[in-house]
Order: structure tokens, then sequence, then C-alpha cells
């Protein structure tokens, strides 16, 4: 499958959406963003573990939505080989170019700037979405659409963060919430409620519908029980 990217966005019309506004954010932060990425405490395990989930094999399409600065983009690149093919989906420009410079030595990598709730894609074998679910006002919608897109036997992987249930480390809740106050983009930084509870909500909904639509087959916490990894096979 190769990638359409004659639909990539184009430039938002109102400078003040809020679309602009996140896209704007991302670019201006994303060099901080790809160190959190790559250097946060665990993180590295959790995409190792979240590309072994999938159970990629040589020569398959595998679609990352939201695929950010590209942290893991190497790692599915990897497993699907040179015959394979793997598509990374921002809407996020600055992001992106960063991504850029990480898969420069890996051809069978393509980038494309576009809505993952809209991916201008078909067919692909699997899709993995990391730490993506709560930037949709809807995300049961949205992983309901890839499933979708999909179709029976795909594979689907959600990797998420969310305060920890664990009683050993929930006395470091209130930094997390406070990380994802301070890492948020201003519209959600600003908000009168908490960003942490929307965050909280749109994963458990997210993932909800992911069991909803597919036959689990990995479901796993790790980083102290802030990180969430679940995937299945589409039904």
């Amino acid at each position: 499958m190769a990638p359409d990217f004659s639909a990539e966005l184009s430039p938002d019309s109102d400078a003040r959406s809020p679309a602009t506004i996140a896209q704007s954010f991302y670019t201006r932060w994303a060099r901080l963003y790809d160190t959190l990425a790559r250097r946060a405490p665990g993180v590295g395990t959790v995409r190792e573990e979240a590309a072994d989930a999938l159970d990629l094999s040589p020569g398959e399409t595998v679609v990352e939505m939201g695929c950010g600065t590209g942290a893991n983009l190497p790692y599915l690149a990897e497993r699907v080989g040179t015959d394979g093919t793997v598509v990374g989906v921002d809407f996020s420009p600055g992001v992106l170019d960063v991504a850029r410079e990480r898969v420069h030595d890996y051809p069978n990598v393509h980038l494309v700037r576009a809505d993952a709730t809209r991916p201008p894609l078909a067919d692909p074998d699997v899709i993995l979405a990391t730490f993506v679910s709560g930037m949709f006002d809807d995300p049961a919608a949205v992983v309901s659409s890839w499933a979708d897109l999909l179709g029976p036997g795909g594979r689907l992987c959600l990797v998420d963060l969310a305060e920890t249930t664990d009683s050993t480390w929930r006395a470091l809740n209130p930094l997390f919430r406070a990380l994802v106050r301070v890492t948020a983009p201003p519209g959600t930084r600003t908000m009168r409620g908490s960003p942490t509870a929307m965050l909280d909500e749109r994963l458990v909904s997210a993932h909800q519908m992911l069991e909803k639509r597919c036959r689990v087959t990995h479901r796993e916490r790790h980083v102290f029980g802030f990180a969430r990894v679940r995937a299945g096979v589409v039904e």
C-alpha cells in the first residue's frame, strides 16, 4: 500500500481554532517532546512492548496514528523489514520535521501530515496509536473507525498514559497531574476542569472500544501503572 499524500492537511483558515493552536504548540515544543519521548523513564520498554504486541511480520504495512517525532517508527520499520511499509501520520508539521530526521535511513518509512481521525490511507495490516487517545473529543468513535479501516483480522494497539491505580505509586499522581497540565496545549491547560480527569476518561473510552471491536491479545501496564498497553485483533 502506498500512502496517498494528496490528502495532506491544508492550512487552517482560522488561526485561533483549537486544531491550529495545538499544531502550533506541538511544533514550537517539538524538540522538548522528542526528548521526553525518548528519555522519559521506562518509555523505551513501553515502545518495545507495543511493537512486540502487534506481532509484526516482514512485508506488512503498519500505520502509526499520531506518530509525533517518530520515536516508535524505527521499532516498527525493523520488524516489517525492507519489504514492509511504515506510515507515520501526524497533524503537526514541527514534530514531523523531527521525525524525518529520525527515519532518514529507513526508506520503507513514509510520513504524512494528516488528521488521524480521517487518515488518507487504505488497507493497512496494523495500526498503532501511542499517547493520542486523550487528544480526541470522541476517542471511541476514532478507535472504531480505525477498526473499520483495518477490517477483520487487522491488528490494533493503543498505548496511553493515565493516573495509576497501583496503591504503591498513587502518591505520584499529583506529580503526573502537574505534568499533564504543563505539557497540554494552551486551551486544555487553562480549562476549569482537570485535564488529567479528561485524559483518564478519554483513555477509558478508547480502550473500551478496542475491547468491543477486537479480540484482545495483549493487556499490560508499565511505569508504575501510568502506561497502559492494549492490543487486539479486529473481529
